[in-house]
């Protein structure tokens, strides 16, 4: 069975040591690791995906002996596998001001395009409460006064409603590195309102106009730790507008047809498993 351990801390000697040393020794085999030592802000973490031997140590047995040694190191450790459990992934939401790419996530679980169950939309404006309430869903808002999040929050959220994937629908705050690490390994996938690597940051629609485009879109990727889009798209698409067309009805086409739509394929392809991030890279799975 497909694991994948987390653990992030504060930097210290000998911290991969005992959980490399525990897996292998219960007979995992080991596919990807890697490790991250930020001198300047003292934080270690590492990412383990592992194929795991259930039949001779359970999962839950070996996410006990891993939070033992979390707890002997000083480290925060997690330990998913998707098929631990025999249901749907569980989603949750994370939204900013527009409701349509969220809305259309949750549409398209209604009719079966998604597999998934959604369980929170997290917002760090209140903007998409309604929406949380129309599809019967919790609704937090981690935001202050000025949307700036309270990321301890987030995670607290994160695993207190189970959550198997996070999905940023328009979520504009850049998620800091701890976070990204501790749901490493394809566990948290972006809305990018504009094509990549040509347009990131947060006006796309506006750089590209600039650029005097008639082509935009959008991209669908997953999060990794040093925010790199070049290998982890999974999905991306394009509109093209006559010469002449006014920005503000390019970004109408884009925020409420084009990015929705975008949005729906990327999960799509992530809960079927069409799709894996191994070694920060997107890689395609063929069907058993």
């Amino acid at each position: 069975m497909q694991v994948t351990i987390t653990a992030v801390g504060p930097d210290n000697r000998g911290l991969a040591d005992p959980i490399v040393h525990y897996v292998t020794g219960v007979g995992a085999n080991i596919h990807e690791i890697q490790m991250y030592d930020h001198d300047s802000e003292r934080l270690f973490a590492m990412f383990l995906r592992l194929d795991w031997p259930a039949d001779v140590e359970p999962i839950p047995v070996l996410r006990e002996r891993i939070m033992q040694i979390g707890t002997q190191k000083g480290l925060t450790l997690r330990v998913w596998a998707r098929d631990e459990q025999n249901r749907l992934p569980r989603i949750a939401i994370c939204t900013t001001y527009r409701s349509e790419p969220a809305e259309a996530v949750l549409n398209a679980i209604k009719e079966g395009v998604i597999q998934a169950q959604p369980v929170v939309i997290i917002g760090n404006r209140d903007r998409c409460q309604s929406l949380a309430e129309k599809h019967n869903l919790d609704f937090h808002n981690i935001g202050d006064e000025r949307g700036n999040p309270d990321n301890t929050e987030m995670v607290n959220l994160f695993d207190s409603y189970d959550v198997d994937y996070v999905l940023l629908a328009r979520y504009m705050r850049v998620l800091p590195p701890n976070i990204c690490w501790s749901f490493a390994g394809g566990r948290i996938i972006n809305l990018h309102h504009g094509l990549l690597p040509s347009f990131p940051g947060f006006q796309p629609y506006e750089d590209a106009f600039s650029h005097n485009m008639l082509t935009f879109g959008a991209t669908i990727h997953f999060i990794i730790p040093e925010l790199d889009a070049g290998n982890q798209i999974i999905h991306q698409n394009a509109f093209a507008v006559s010469p002449g067309t006014p920005l503000k009805e390019i970004k109408r086409i884009g925020e409420t047809q084009h990015e929705p739509e975008c949005l729906v394929e990327g999960v799509r392809r992530v809960i079927d498993r069409e799709v894996e991030l191994h070694f920060h890279r997107v890689v395609g799975i063929e069907p058993i």
